[in-house]
């Protein structure tokens, strides 16, 4: 009979797969970050995780979230410019803060937060040496801190995700990388808007219409962003994308 160990071991295996799988020409970065958040929230048994990249002038910019609720989250987080992933991008070193309401930092997103049903959060810093690309927050529902092991595994995590972005995109031409990341939050803005759309054709909700777009776009072999764009300006109007 296969041990639990085994299987949890299995599944990290496959997922450090996953992520170190930035060389296809297929590849999504809006879906492969979204796809992080989600395994992040698999994996370390967190309720919920967001993840906010630089636009390449040091201006961090929300590009994916494990549910609809941490994606408005993390953009007031930007607004009000205060926060555990601000924080963590900008001196480059985790954030951990067991319990938002005992540590009294960041009034605003504490509030935020706790209305939300989050009651501590870990921001682990996207990074490889000096190169700061952004931060992955991790929101849990219960207080407590990270345990040791979930910590390791989250680093692990954010670092090959990291490698991986920056490797996909010195591929493509180093010097061309604030021009990638403007593509990709334009793309993020597409895929904001076509989730609106899609979730007024449909009667569903945004993150079932988010859900819904990827799906579409994976049965279609087809990028999340020209998906998105072609929904948005009319010229895809199909419903079954489910």
């Amino acid at each position: 009979m296969t041990k639990v160990n085994d299987v949890a071991e299995t599944q990290l295996a496959d997922v450090f797969v996953e992520l170190s799988d930035t060389l296809v020409d297929d590849f999504d970065v809006i879906d492969f970050l979204h796809g992080l958040t989600k395994r992040c929230v698999e994996l370390l048994s967190v309720s919920a995780a967001g993840l906010l990249l630089t636009d390449g002038r040091g201006t961090l910019q929300m590009v994916a979230a494990s549910s609809e609720q941490t994606r408005l989250l993390e953009l007031f987080q930007l607004q009000t410019e205060q926060g555990p992933c601000l924080d963590c991008f900008h001196t480059g070193t985790a954030v951990s803060v067991p319990d938002l309401q005992r540590a009294g930092r960041w009034p605003r997103f504490t509030a935020a937060a706790t209305e939300t049903g989050f009651a501590a959060v870990h921001a682990l810093p996207m990074r490889l040496r000096t190169d700061i690309i952004g931060a992955l927050n991790l929101f849990d529902t219960a207080p407590g801190a990270l345990a040791p092991d979930k910590q390791r595994i989250g680093r692990a995590m954010a670092d090959v995700a990291t490698i991986g972005l920056l490797q996909q995109r010195a591929i493509r031409d180093r010097t061309a990388l604030t021009q990638e990341l403007q593509n990709t939050l334009h793309s993020r803005i597409l895929i904001e808007q076509a989730k609106g759309v899609l979730a007024e054709r449909l009667h569903i909700g945004m993150e079932d219409a988010f859900t819904a777009l990827l799906t579409g776009a994976r049965n279609r072999n087809q990028p999340l962003a020209v998906l998105a764009a072609n929904i948005v300006s009319g010229s895809d109007e199909t419903t079954p994308l489910r």
